[in-house]
C-alpha cells in the first residue's frame, strides 16, 4: 500500500552548488507526477547557507531538464539526516559524513551511483515485487552485500567539478544524469506495479 506521506530524499555534496543540488533537480523533474509522492532536498558538509548554484552547475541541469533557478545552499545537520527516508551523496566522503552524523542512517544511505548499480542489479522485475518505494530502499540496501563491491572504488563517486573546465562540469552531470535514471526507475517501480494492476483489473 503506499503511503501518503511524501517520501523526502536527500541528496549531499560539499558546497552545495554543484553535484547535489544537480541531482536534486533532475530528480525533482523525474519524479514529478509520481503516484508516490516525493519530496527532493539538498545540503553540504561544507555549505554556506544561502550561497547560489554554480553557473556552470547550473548550465548543466538545465541541459538536463533541471530547474535550478533559485537555489540556495544548506549546510548538512544531523536533523536533515534523521528526516529523510533516504539520503544520497556524491561520493563515500560524504556517504562517511552523514553516517558519522547520524549512525541510525548507515542503511538508507548510498552514493548516487551505487545505488544506481545495486538497484541495476536487482533488475526491474524484482524490484516491482516492493509493496512501497521504502521496501525498495530494502531491496537495494539488501543488495550490498550480495554482488561485489565496484571494481573500482572511484566509480562509486560523481567527480567534484567545482572550479573546474566545462569538461570535468560535463563528465560530473553526465554521471548524475546516469545514476538518476536508474534510480527514479527503481523509486517508481511500486507505482509502475500498481498502475499495472489497476490496468489489467480495467480490462
Amino acid at each position: 500500500m503506499t503511503s501518503t506521506r511524501p517520501f523526502t530524499i536527500l541528496v549531499v555534496c560539499t558546497g552545495n552548488i554543484c553535484r547535489s543540488p544537480l541531482a536534486e533537480q533532475l530528480l525533482s523533474a523525474r519524479l514529478l507526477g509520481s503516484a508516490t509522492s516525493f519530496v527532493v532536498t539538498s545540503a553540504g558538509t561544507m555549505a554556506q547557507d544561502g550561497a547560489p548554484m554554480d553557473d556552470l552547475a547550473a548550465e548543466q541541469s538545465r541541459r538536463h531538464g533541471g530547474v535550478p533557478d533559485g537555489h540556495e545552499a544548506t549546510y548538512l545537520t544531523e536533523k536533515l539526516v534523521e528526516n529523510a527516508d533516504l539520503v544520497l551523496t556524491a561520493s563515500r566522503e560524504h556517504r562517511s559524513a552523514v553516517v558519522r552524523l547520524s549512525p541510525r542512517a548507515t542503511r538508507r544511505t548510498f552514493t548516487l551511483r551505487q545505488f544506481a548499480r545495486l538497484a541495476d542489479s536487482l533488475g526491474l522485475a524484482e524490484l516491482e515485487t516492493a509493496g512501497d518505494t521504502a521496501e525498495v530502499i530494502r531491496l537495494v540496501a539488501g543488495q550490498r552485500g550480495m554482488i561485489p563491491p565496484a571494481t573500482d572504488p572511484d566509480a562509486e563517486d560523481v567527480v567534484d567539478p567545482y572550479r573546474r573546465s566545462v569538461e570535468v562540469h560535463e563528465r560530473a552531470a553526465a554521471d548524475v544524469d546516469g545514476a538518476v535514471n536508474s534510480i527514479v526507475t527503481a523509486l517508481r517501480a511500486p507505482d509502475r506495479r500498481l498502475s499495472d494492476a489497476g490496468g489489467r483489473a480495467d480490462a
